[in-house]
This record gives structure tokens, C-alpha cells and sequence, in this order.
């Protein structure tokens, strides 16, 4: 997933990398930094070295493999891992024993033993801190075994243990005998919401994801019976379609979820197996044998950040994680420093992302006025004249680590490819998307004159724009490219059956072959882009938004339906951080409405919509009046917002002594707690049951945070909290501690046996069972609370206006998950706040900030290249029966009046392909996807006698 990324940093003009470096002083005032770099010695130039590894082969020194966390070994001259950017080799002084034969070997001469220590100095206008996190170390925790028995291992070690790079090459294998475990167990919390043992309070946010995955992805490398088990105190599968994935692995893989606290962890000398012993929910002691243990240690923040910090004057809180207020999550203690990722606080990759997007758009505001001074543009080589070509295809299989060499036979199809008609070269590599991969094609376009390329790997959708770039390299039309798809369309779904894996891969290969022969150059055209945004919706997230993009100097539309600004927010008061949820809209509704380049438009709804990226058209009605405006805009930020769930359980309606948490927020704001005497709150309401399989993700923290409230004002009020697992993460555990210690009381409930709401007059009973003393206990409050669920606002007619999509929950859908959080599929329209899923206000600014920061680089170019891929329509042959008027669901062809034929605007135009299929006539051909580029692949398929 990493690799297409890696790819383009190193490819980016206007990145400049300077690796094995350490930042040793800051100087100067934001807008004009000075930098002073210590770059340590690597003893092979970087610019010299062709990463051939001819020096690693020959070098007699061995050290251990830190990467592969010691299971096996590396040479003295080693490079990290096999995708790394710069593809450079180093020397480990420590393991060297100075042989020379590294320096005999090296025929691009880059081998510099008197490499030394430098001192440089970098001037920039903004900084960005992100030093990343390190894996607790739990050696110091004995009971857990581990550095004591071999098969105790470490998450990001069996990380490494899966990985196709790893010391056993993917395969899962015990440390100690190298034999394949029968069973699996994953301790969580290791290093993580313990104070007691490692003084780490905080939860680390990603560990109850990552053992979910790693269980998964083991019982799929092991091809039969695998016991994983997964023991904690609460899974905390908070994020968006994470809670789908918990049950999924639950439900119909079979990973097992123990509620528990594990004791001891011991060896069986003889077998290398070893017992975790364990207290369940109960208290009662329970055993249980593993083949292998894996302890899910938590993020920490390595020492080196730490001194970091100090040298550039950075507060950080006790935990080491940079100190952020909650309106300001990526900004540090001194202007013009900004971070993100785990360095700001525990996350998961999502989360980083999302906050590096934030941290750029900061950085860039503070840039803005020398925005394109110091680009460099990208020269691209004339492209070569391919027509009256036979067609030279180049065929490269990938192995994809073991998601695809593992189940298939890679060197099969690769000779097999070698067998069809016009291909005149094949290859196949460990990682096809990897740097040195990415040059070693480049290489053999030129040696053997391809002018088609087929890469049989992953998915077009992460990395065919990479490979189409890597042809442009070379001066081949990108539409010369060819995908197979043999990892998600076959290896994945097929990882049981390798031999079928391996002949539907030859098929697929094959189907690949017949159309890239068919495959011709095409043309991009090239259009101006509108500077300017629309914002819909004026809550917190659009309201950042609209601010951020208005201070890089470009011009917004922000767009509220309500008569006022600040969405759903005007109903809360105080994070749990204690920030003043109202103080806060109020300064940042001023400040936006005095951005003289924000133009806000209150009480207004989206009517109509039309253009594409770059130049959209979207008509509004306005005012009372609905006086109709269209407004022509480059980009779009969708911040839509979200409302709480209105329940319709537990009583709610039937009692005004039964609220919801925003309720009970206003009541504490207003009244206070002086009058409560028995407080219960009922989580996950409106949430992870069969309507709703998601986690609203805000609700553990919104009931921590007003127990407190009720605690802090009346310490007598008892408080109950009836939940299914606490979900605090982050740095939010702290307050789940603290109202432990001030006397709220937790009690656990099952999804199948959920508390009963007896309403008798003013009297309100919960019984529920106590999942301690293994019975029901009736609770007799004054009132009751109910941690309702968020839901995205009603959207759908907004949906159906301008063609966007969301999941079966109703929240809009980015188009990478992981890689493109805030950018939705269609290209120039950008996603943040709750409109995107649940998340704290917190998360909101920062997704939001993120989501101007990527509207910025579309808005910062003067014109941008639209796809070829487009429909046409053979006009001559065409009898206008308008099937393609009423297929298209993006409303793209029309009727021209004057010239009577059928158009199809190409810039407006998604390539979907949709009208193309279901023209009777057969007279509207797609770019790319025409009629014989489709058939061929049929023809192909059948050939192989299926």
C-alpha cells in the first residue's frame, strides 16, 4: 500500500529528500526559518549508488536485522527493506570489519569510507514535526515472557513474521522451531492503559484494529484450522466500517474475543507451547495452551523525538506526545511549528493522514504569499510515435510479497506469459511498484523498444496511474499501460486453491496480453481551472474549511442551510478537555464571516449541479425568497454534518427523566447536578446492533465526560455507566481513570442481554446483569441517559443533485480509506467533519483543515489535464433514440437543438461507460474501453479453452 507513495515522494521535483539526518537547532521567525541538519554518515553515496546490492552479496560481516526485529540477519552493508526511498545501500560500522570488498565490488563507485559527520543549514518558512512512534518495549514486564521464551513475540514483530520481506518470508512460523503454530494468542494492551506496570495511562488507539488483522491474515496464511484469540479488556474498533471488520472476523472467521485480564504467561519446556493464564470478566481463573503468544504493545514516542522537542522549544504533555489544545489539534507551543501523526497524539494511519493534510494546509497559509516561486515543472520527454508499431509487449509479474507469490505460481505465469503472441520480454519481482522496480522498467522499455507495458499485480485503482507515469518516463503514451489484476481478483479470493489461483492468473495474464495489442495512443486535453471553492455546509468543519482555503488567498462560497453558522455544534458546551465548545464557534464564526475572501450564504440549499473538476456549476436558492444564484467554482468541500440519534428504546418519549447525552449536557449547563441522586447512562444506543453495525465513536467519551460534570458538582450523585466496552482511546483514557477514581461505576453488558427500562409514573427502574457477580441488579434512578449514536444529516437530496456517494450507514465515502481519507471518488471534491463519519470535534478541525489542504492543490494550478478516457458518439450513425440520456446517472449527453445530434461533453463526461453499454446502435464508442478492446479480452479468455 505504502509503495506507490514512497514512489512519488522520491519522484516529486519539489521534494527535496535528505535522509539519515537529524534537525539540531531552529533559528528564526515563522515565514523564514533556519535549520541547522547533522547528516550523518551512511559511508555509500546515495546519488552514486544504483542499489545493484552487489556489496551486500559480497560482504562476509553479518549483524542482526533490527527491521525483522532480530529474527534473523542482515550483511554489515544492508539496505532497510526492499521498497526504501532513496534505493541506497549503507554500511553499519559497528558489524564492519573493514574488509574492502564492498569498495572492490562497487562498480558506480560509491562506496566512501571517510564519510563523516556534516553540519548543514536548510532555510524554510514552516516546519512540520512528524518523528513517528515506537513499539513499547515490554521486556521489563516478566510475567508476559517475553526475551525469556522464544515463541513471545511482539506485534510489529509478527507483523514482520507475515510480511513477504520478513525472516521467514511470509510464512508464519514459530521463532523456536520454525514450525507452524496450531494456535494463536493475542495479549492486548501490552505498554498500553497501565500505569501501574509501565506508567502508561494512555490507550494507543490502533491495537485492537492491528490484532484483528493480524488474526485474519494468519488463519489466511495458514491454509487450515487456526485457533487465534484475542484477549482484552475492551475492543476498541471505534473507526469508520471498523466495527464491520470486528464482526467479521467474530462472526465468520472465527477469531475468538476473550474478555479478560491475563495473569502469567509460562513455557512447556518440552513442546515450546506455552500457558496464558488468565481472570475472566467473572473473576474466576482460567488456561489456556498457544502455539505462540503475540503481545499488542502500544505506541510510544521514541527518546529521539523527545530531545527533538526540547531543542526546538516544544511543550510536550507526560506522555511525551506534543501538547495541543483541543481547537488547535496541529499546531505546537511554538508558531509556525506544526505535527501530526502519532507525535500529536495516539492514531491509526486514517488519522495520520488526515492530520498530515492539516499540518500542510497550516504550513502552507504561512507560505501562501510565495506560493509557485521555487517549483520546479516536471519535463516530460516527447512522447515516441508508436503508429505502424507491431505491438512489443513487456510483461511484469509481480509477487506482491506473499499476497500474491504465495498462493500463485509466479515463475509459471511469468513463462507462461513468454508463450503469447507479441510479447518479446517478461520479468517478475518481489515488489513491481517498488522504486528500483519502477527504474528497472524504465530500463527495459528502452532495451527492448516496448511500446506496450502489462504489470500483473494489484489493483488499478491504487497503482495504475504510478505505472502509467513510469511509461511517460520513457516517452510512451500512458494509455499504452495494462493492468491484470491478480491479487484482489484471484490470489485474494482464491488463497485455498493455488493451482486455480495460479491458471486464473495465466488467463487473466493472457486476457491482458490480447488487449494491450489493441491498445493505441490517446490524448489528453488540457483545461483552465476556476480559483474558486464552494463550502457546503457551516458547522465546524465547513466553517475550518472555508477559513483555511480563504486564508491561502483563494476564494470560497460557503454554503449553510440553517439561518445561523456552527452546524450541530451550537448544541454541545465543553469537550472533555474542558474547551468552550460556544466560545469557540463564536470566534471562529467571526473570523470567517470577516475573511474578505469568504463569502457565506446562509439559509441556502444546493438546487442544481453541473461542470466537472475544475469547473463546476452549482445553482442555489437563497434567503427566505430562494432567490436562485449559480455559482461557478473549481473545487468542492462537502461538510454536511451529522445529528444525534433520536432513540427509540429504552423508554425514550415516555419520561422526561429519560434523556440523551446532548439533553443531559444542556441540563448540566443549566441546572447543574445539585438535584441528581442516581445517575444511569446506557451506552451504544442507536449503535452496533443490527441497524446500525457501526460505533458512533463519541458517545464513550460524551458519557466519561458528563459523569465528571455530575461527579466534580455533586460528589454524593452515584453514576452508573452501563456499556458493552469502554472505547476511550487516545489520551481520553486519562478521563475514564479519573472517573473510575471519583466513583462512577462501570458495568459491563452483552449485545444479547441488554439492560430492561421499567417507567412507573415518576419512578424509572434499569435491570441489567452484572457481569462481576454473574446477576441481575436493579437500579433505581431519577434519571436516565442515553448515549444515543450519530447520524449523518439528511442528504439524500443532496446526494442525488450532484451524484455523490455514501455507505449503507448514510456517511459519504472517501476514495481511499487509508491513503485518500478527505478526497472523495469524484476528482476536485473533498470530504470532512461528521458528513464523512463520526469523530470528535477535535477530529473535525483536522480533517476539515486536511480537506482545504488537498482543495489547494487542485486550486493552485492554472489548468489541469482532464482524462481521455470519455465517451463519443459516432453521430452519423446514431438515430437518436436517447437511450443515453436516460442511462447516464450523471446527465452527460444532450441533445443539441441547432445541430441536431447527440453530445457528449468530454470534460463532463466520468467514463463510466454506462451509455456505451446500452446504446443499441453500438455508435458510442469509450476511450480506452472500445468495443474490440473488450471483445479481444473475451476472445482471449475463451481461447483458453474455458
Amino acid at each position: 500500500m505504502i509503495s506507490p507513495k514512497l514512489v512519488e515522494v522520491g519522484r516529486h521535483n519539489n521534494i527535496e529528500l535528505i535522509t539519515n539526518s537529524e534537525v539540531k537547532g531552529v533559528d528564526g521567525e515563522p515565514g523564514n526559518f533556519t535549520v541547522t541538519l547533522q547528516n550523518n554518515p551512511r559511508y555509500i553515496n546515495p546519488k552514486k549508488c544504483t542499489g545493484c546490492g552487489d556489496c551486500a552479496k559480497r560482504c562476509p560481516a553479518s549483524a542482526v536485522n533490527i527491521i525483522n526485529k532480530g529474527y534473523n540477519d542482515r550483511r554489515a552493508t544492508y539496505i532497510e527493506y526492499a521498497q526504501a526511498v532513496p534505493l541506497a545501500f549503507a554500511i553499519d560500522m559497528d558489524a564492519c570489519i573493514g574488509c574492502g570488498l564492498c569498495e572492490n565490488v562497487c562498480l558506480a563507485k560509491a562506496i566512501s569510507y571517510s564519510d563523516k559527520v556534516k553540519a548543514t543549514e536548510v532555510t524554510v518558512g514552516s516546519m512540520i514535526l512528524a518523528p513517528g512512534t515506537k513499539a513499547y518495549d515490554p521486556s521489563q514486564l516478566d510475567y508476559l515472557g517475553y526475551g525469556k521464551y522464544p515463541n513471545v513475540v511482539t506485534a510489529d514483530g509478527f507483523e514482520r513474521i507475515l510480511s513477504a520481506g520478513g525472516p521467514y518470508f511470509g510464512h508464519v512460523m514459530r521463532p523456536l522451531d520454525r514450525q507452524e503454530p496450531k494456535s494463536i494468542a493475542w495479549l492486548q494492551c501490552v505498554g498500553s492503559r497501565d500505569t501501574n506496570r509501565c506508567g502508561n495511562g494512555y490507550c494507543s488507539s490502533v491495537c485492537c484494529m492491528y490484532a484483528t488483522k493480524e488474526a485474519m491474515i494468519a488463519k489466511e496464511h495458514i491454509h487450515g484450522d487456526l485457533d487465534c484469540a484475542i484477549f482484552n479488556m475492551d475492543m476498541r474498533t471505534f473507526g469508520k466500517d471498523y466495527e464491520k471488520y470486528f464482526l467479521r472476523a467474530r462472526d465468520k472467521a472465527g477469531v475468538r474475543f476473550v474478555k479478560a485480564r491475563v495473569h502469567t504467561v509460562t513455557e512447556n519446556r518440552e513442546t515450546g507451547d506455552l500457558n496464558v493464564r488468565y481472570a475472566t470478566d467473572s473473576g474466576e481463573m482460567k488456561e489456556e495452551t498457544f502455539s505462540m503468544v503475540v503481545l499488542s504493545v502500544g505506541l510510544t514516542i521514541p527518546d529521539t523525538a523527545v530531545e527533538l522537542a526540547k531543542r526546538l522549544n516544544i511543550d510536550l504533555d507526560r506522555y511525551n506526545f506534543s501538547k495541543s489544545e483541543p481547537f488547535a489539534p496541529v499546531e505546537t507551543s511554538r508558531k509556525g511549528i506544526y505535527t501530526c501523526g502519532v507525535f500529536q497524539g495516539p492514531k491509526d494511519i486514517p488519522g495520520s493522514v488526515t492530520e498530515a493534510c492539516a499540518a500542510a494546509c497550516l504550513a502552507g497559509s504561512e507560505l501562501s504569499g510565495s506560493r509557485g516561486k521555487d517549483i520546479e515543472v516536471v519535463q516530460i520527454p516527447k512522447q515516441i510515435d508508436v503508429t505502424g508499431q507491431d505491438p512489443r509487449i513487456g510483461v511484469f509479474v509481480c509477487n506482491c510479497g506473499i499476497n500474491i507469490g504465495g498462493i500463485v505460481n509466479v515463475p509459471a505465469v511469468q513463462k507462461y506469459a513468454e508463450s503469447l503472441p507479441y510479447v518479446v520480454f517478461t520479468d517478475s519481482n518481489l515488489f513491481t511498484c517498488s522504486q528500483d522496480t519502477q527504474e528497472k522498467i524504465k530500463e527495459k522499455i528502452i532495451e527492448h523498444k516496448l511500446n506496450r507495458v502489462i504489470v500483473a499485480s494489484c489493483s488499478p485503482k491504487t497503482h495504475e496511474a504510478m505505472f502509467m507515469e513510469t511509461l511517460e518516463a520513457c516517452g510512451l503514451n500512458r494509455y499504452l499501460f495494462e493492468m491484470a489484476n491478480i491479487r484482489n481478483q484471484n490470489s485474494w479470493i482464491h488463497s485455498k486453491s493455488p493451482e486455480l489461483a495460479t491458471q486464473k492468473a495465466k488467463d487473466l495474464v493472457r486476457m491482458a496480453v490480447g488487449r494491450a495489442a489493441t491498445l493505441y495512443p490517446m490524448q489528453e486535453k488540457r483545461i483552465p481551472v476556476n480559483h474558486r471553492a464552494m463550502v457546503i455546509g457551516g458547522g465546524i468543519a465547513g466553517m475550518n474549511a472555508a477559513l483555511n482555503l480563504g486564508k491561502q488567498n483563494f476564494e470560497v462560497v460557503l454554503i449553510e442551510k440553517e439561518p445561523e453558522l456552527g452546524g450541530f455544534a451550537r448544541k454541545l458546551h465543553h469537550t472533555i478537555e474542558g474547551g468552550d465548545i460556544q466560545e469557540y464557534i463564536r470566534k471562529l464564526s467571526a473570523e470567517v464571516m470577516a475573511n474578505d475572501k469568504v463569502e457565506v450564504l446562509l439559509d441556502t440549499e444546493v438546487t442544481g449541479f453541473g461542470g466537472y473538476k475544475g469547473n463546476f456549476k452549482t445553482d442555489v436558492a437563497v434567503g427566505k425568497g430562494r432567490e436562485t444564484r449559480n455559482i461557478e467554482h473549481g473545487v468542492i468541500v462537502v461538510a454536511t454534518g451529522a445529528v444525534e440519534y433520536k432513540p427509540k428504546e429504552y423508554g425514550y418519549g415516555e419520561s422526561d427523566k429519560i434523556i440523551t447525552q446532548v439533553e443531559l449536557g444542556d441540563l448540566l449547563e443549566g441546572k447543574g447536578a445539585k438535584d441528581l441522586e442516581t445517575v444511569v447512562m446506557i451506552q451504544c444506543v442507536g449503535s452496533r446492533n443490527e441497524s446500525m453495525q457501526e460505533c458512533s465513536r463519541i458517545c464513550c467519551q460524551n458519557a466519561v465526560k458528563n459523569a465528571l460534570v455530575i461527579k466534580k458538582q455533586n460528589p454524593d450523585t452515584q453514576v452508573f455507566i452501563l456499556y458493552r466496552d469502554i472505547r476511550t482511546y487516545g489520551l481520553m483514557e486519562d478521563y475514564y481513570k479519573e472517573a473510575r477514581g471519583l466513583g462512577v461505576i462501570f458495568m459491563r453488558f452483552n449485545s444479547d442481554d441488554p439492560p430492561e427500562v421499567k417507567v412507573e409514573g415518576d419512578h424509572i427502574s434499569v435491570i441489567t446483569t452484572d457481569h462481576v457477580l454473574q446477576q441481575k441488579v436493579e437500579i433505581l434512578a431519577d434519571l436516565l441517559t442515553l448515549s444515543a449514536g450519530m447520524r449523518p444529516s439528511d442528504t439524500k437530496k443532496l446526494s442525488g443533485i450532484m451524484k455523490l456517494n455514501s455507505n449503507q450507514e448514510g456517511y459519504y465515502m472517501e476514495a481511499h480509506v487509508k491513503l485518500r481519507p478527505v478526497d472523495m471518488p469524484g476528482e476536485g471534491i473533498f470530504l470532512c467533519g461528521t458528513a464523512h463519519g463520526p469523530k470528535l470535534i477535535t477530529e473535525t478541525i483536522s480533517q476539515a483543515q486536511a480537506a482545504a489542504s488537498r482543495a489547494v492543490t487542485f486550486l493552485a494550478k492554472p489548468e489541469i489535464k482532464l482524462s481521455a478516457i470519455t465517451a463519443k458518439v459516432d453521430t452519423q450513425h446514431c438515430v437518436k433514440c436517447l437511450t443515453c440520456l436516460r442511462t447516464c446517472p450523471f446527465n452527460v449527453p444532450a441533445f443539441n437543438t441547432e445541430t441536431k445530434v447527440i453530445a457528449i461533453d468530454e470534460a463532463m463526461c466520468h467514463g463510466c461507460g454506462a451509455c456505451a453499454g446500452a446504446c443499441p446502435r453500438q455508435t458510442i464508442q469509450l476511450g480506452f474501453y472500445n468495443d474490440e478492446q473488450i471483445t479481444c479480452k473475451i476472445d482471449a479468455l475463451l481461447a483458453g479453452g474455458m
